[in-house]
């Protein structure tokens, strides 16, 4: 039986210079959720950038999915570390997503997965690894580390059928070979890292 779920929020971002500890960057990692249909092309959604094409975009990060349902968590260690309200939500897209998924965790994610939604297909191709950018955006330091540590990393995901998305498509996970988890990468990948 094949897995469902559907599309949280639909996110797009265009890189900008913003200050992080004391020194500019580009970033285009606070993505917003965007309403109607968005063109899904071979190098990801139009009217979507990133700033460091060395570690993002490209044909097999064309598009980059987070879990909706590791929010809460989110949620609450930036309000343990007082980077934000107890009760102020983080947006759609405040991890860096295009997509806010619900109904696929990492742990269910294996490379050349499919997810086949209405008017487009996207292939899971690599887990993503998060940088200082990321601490920055969830307002504390620690943020990269827990992400690896709770490997909550959300995955990328190649175009293999161009089309339209949308906030509130469903999709159908079509399994691909499954021989490789995006858990299982992500954590051999930063155990290399760190040797």
């Amino acid at each position: 039986m094949p897995a469902h779920g559907h599309a949280n929020s639909l996110n797009l971002a265009t890189a900008r210079p913003v200050e992080i500890k004391g020194r500019k960057v580009m970033t285009a990692i606070g993505k917003r959720p965007v309403d109607g249909a968005v063109e899904v092309r071979a190098l990801g959604l139009v009217g979507d950038e990133q700033a460091d094409l060395s570690v993002h975009g490209g044909l097999s990060k064309a598009v980059y999915a987070y879990p909706v349902e590791h929010y809460p968590f989110w949620q609450t260690v930036r309000a343990q570390a007082r980077a934000a309200a107890w009760d102020e939500a983080l947006p759609p897209g405040a991890l860096g997503e295009n997509l806010t998924l619900s109904g696929l965790l990492e742990t269910q994610a294996w490379v050349g997965d499919v997810l086949r939604f209405p008017d487009c297909e996207l292939a899971v191709s690599e887990p993503r690894f998060p940088c200082f950018k990321f601490n920055a955006a969830m307002g504390f330091d620690q943020a990269a580390k827990l992400m690896s540590a709770n490997a909550w990393c959300g995955f990328y995901l190649a175009v293999r059928v161009a089309g339209t998305l949308r906030a509130g498509d469903a999709f159908e996970l079509v399994p691909g070979p499954r021989e490789v988890g995006i858990t299982e990468l992500f954590r051999a990948r930063t155990a290399a890292r760190r040797d």
